[in-house]
């Protein structure tokens, strides 16, 4: 169960920022860098990290402009479920499960780490751009969840458990309001429909 939350809680983290992550489990959490994950232990080591450092440096930087924000989440939502899943086998590896449970942790955060970030695109897109205050606590957020899912996975999981329901309530909010939107447009745009004479 502690695997299961510790997963839970770095695919969480992976849902907001996908470089910082994986920066952290290689330099805290690795007496060597990066040999349990996924991937990333095939490349040496020094690339890894500084490939992870500049991005780590971008998603923090660009983050807090409007066009880098629109630029970050395309990338974001289109590697987010690749590396939800590497930190699950990541964690499996790590607690040396079964193949069977790696996998399901592995489909499990890429799961949570993509719907995480869906519905953060989805606010983004109503809000036409996240509050700088909203970028700091996903910076927060995202260190925080990282740092807890090794030390103190039940915490990390509780949190991650806590974010994934706010984010289903948020994006049925967020569902409600582009159909109001749907609806104030067809109401100031009616459809004219002309009878044919007899």
């Amino acid at each position: 169960m502690l695997e299961v939350l510790a997963a839970l809680s770095l695919s969480a983290a992976v849902g907001m920022r996908i470089g910082l992550p994986l920066l952290l489990i290689g330099l805290l959490y690795s007496d060597n860098l990066w040999a349990n994950v996924p991937i990333l232990s095939q490349i040496p080591p020094p690339i890894v990290l500084g490939v992870l450092v500049s991005w780590s440096l971008v998603e923090l930087l660009f983050s807090k402009e409007r066009l880098g924000q629109r630029l970050l989440q395309i990338v974001q939502l289109l590697f987010s479920p690749l590396v939800g899943g590497i930190v699950g086998m990541t964690v499996a590896r790590t607690a040396q499960l079964d193949a069977a449970l790696a996998w399901v942790l592995t489909i499990l955060g890429g799961l949570l780490a993509f719907v995480l970030h869906l519905v953060q695109v989805g606010w983004s897109y109503r809000l036409r751009g996240l509050p700088i205050w909203v970028i700091f606590i996903q910076d927060f957020l995202c260190v925080a969840l990282a740092l807890l899912a090794f030390d103190a996975p039940q915490q990390g999981g509780l949190l991650a458990l806590l974010l994934l329901w706010l984010t289903i309530r948020s994006s049925t909010e967020w569902r409600r309001w582009y159909i109001q939107q749907a609806g104030a447009r067809n109401s100031r745009n009616p459809r004219q429909y002309k009878r044919d004479p007899d």
